[in-house]
Parts: C-alpha cells; sequence; structure tokens
C-alpha cells in the first residue's frame, strides 16, 4: 500500500481508477528497527486513483504466511474507524528511515493540489515536518499502532493548490492554504471495500473508494 502518486506507471488522471493491473515492482520490508528484513515482488496493482484519496494497493506474490515463516514479518493492520481530531500517530518513512511523531490536527473536507482533489483528508500538527521522500508512508495510531492514514502531501513554500502546496477547500467553498502543514488520506475507507481473503470488491454495499467509470475502460 501505498500513494497513488508513487505508482510505478503513469500517474491515473483526475476521475480516473486503475484496476488490476501487471506489475513487477520489487518491494523492500523492513523490520520494527527499520533494518532491510526481506524484498518481495508485486504480481499486480490491485488499485490505483488519485481522486477522492490518493492510493495504490498491490498484490504480492507472498502470503503473509510466507512473509512471518521465512522473514520474521507481520503486517500492520489498518483501523476500521475514521481517527478522530487529537490522535497521536506516528508517520512511518521507510525511505527516510525517519519516524514523525504529531497529532492529527483536524478533518480536512478537501484538499486540492494541482487538479487533484482529496477528501476527508488528515491534517498534521506542525510537529510533523514530512516532505520529500516520505510519500506512501503508513501513518499509525501512537496508541495501539494500528494503519489510520497513508503520508500524502505536505505545503512547501505557501503557495496555493499547486503541485506541492495543497491548499485545503471547506463545504462552503473558501479556500485556505497553511505552509509547512502536512497531511494524510484515510485508509479506514479500504476496509469497507475487503471482502474474505482480504479480497477488493469495489461494489460492495457501502465500499467508500472510487470506481472506476466504464466509459474508460
Amino acid at each position: 500500500m501505498t500513494n497513488g502518486h508513487c505508482y510505478e506507471g503513469a500517474w491515473p488522471v483526475p476521475g480516473e481508477v486503475l484496476v488490476d493491473r501487471p506489475s513487477h515492482r520489487l518491494i523492500r520490508l523492513l523490520d520494527d528497527a527499520g533494518r532491510p528484513a526481506a524484498a518481495v515482488h508485486a504480481e499486480r496493482a490491485a488499485y490505483v486513483t488519485m481522486t477522492g484519496t490518493d492510493v495504490a494497493l498491490y498484490r504480492l506474490g507472498t502470503t503473509y504466511r510466507q512473509l512471518e515463516r521465512d522473514h520474521q514479518v507481520r503486517p500492520l493492520t489498518l483501523a476500521a474507524a475514521r481517527p478522530a481530531p487529537g490522535t497521536r500517530i506516528k508517520v512511518l518513512s521507510g525511505g527516510l528511515k525517519k519516524v514523525f511523531t504529531c497529532a492529527i490536527d483536524r478533518l480536512a473536507y478537501r484538499v486540492l493540489e494541482s487538479g487533484y482533489v482529496t477528501e476527508d483528508v488528515l491534517r498534521y500538527t506542525k510537529a510533523c515536518q514530512t516532505g520529500p521522500g516520505s510519500s506512501g508512508s503508513p501513518v499509525v495510531d501512537a496508541k495501539n499502532g494500528q494503519v489510520v492514514g497513508i503520508n500524502n502531501t505536505s505545503n512547501r513554500d505557501g503557495g496555493a493548490c499547486t503541485q506541492d502546496n495543497p491548499c485545503e477547500m471547506d463545504r462552503d467553498g473558501v479556500i485556505t492554504k497553511h505552509k509547512s502543514i502536512a497531511y494524510g488520506t484515510q485508509t479506514y475507507w479500504l476496509t469497507t471495500c475487503l471482502t474474505t481473503g482480504n479480497r477488493l470488491d469495489l461494489d460492495r454495499p457501502g465500499c467508500l473508494l472510487p470506481r472506476p467509470d466504464p466509459r474508460r475502460a
């Protein structure tokens, strides 16, 4: 699991959802001390979008049982509910080998960046100064270790709604910008679309993930 903008292919355009695409991506796994633990290959990109959320889900050629047996690696679990403002969090950046610790400041109604719109977005307090290289990192609840988000973007220069300078839009359409503030996309959405065997079912009642537009097929 990572951001849609970390997908190895061409970025999906606004409104586009990619499903079940071939992938040969090498994924390096770390242990809880940040040391290399294993390298595995993704077989498929199961779901990719940058519309409403910014997420890419990969299906590995290795099971969780095999990872634990062969490499002593256990996956993090997803929280099934939206985190509340004030929740203490950690952004675990494998790429930077760094942990950012802060709290969820609020849930932003919309975040706009260079033509893309994400919804119900986690806004961090200023203590989490994430930046280049931290995209796609899991955001975990510091209390129980469950994943509550995917680190996504930050406003670097104080610009408004441009690449690397996301802005916020409230329910009334009012735009604000917040320099040095970082954001993460929700992950509880994913749990609303999972069925037996952790299979993704976008037609499941209550599924919150955007669906592919049949006109683009």
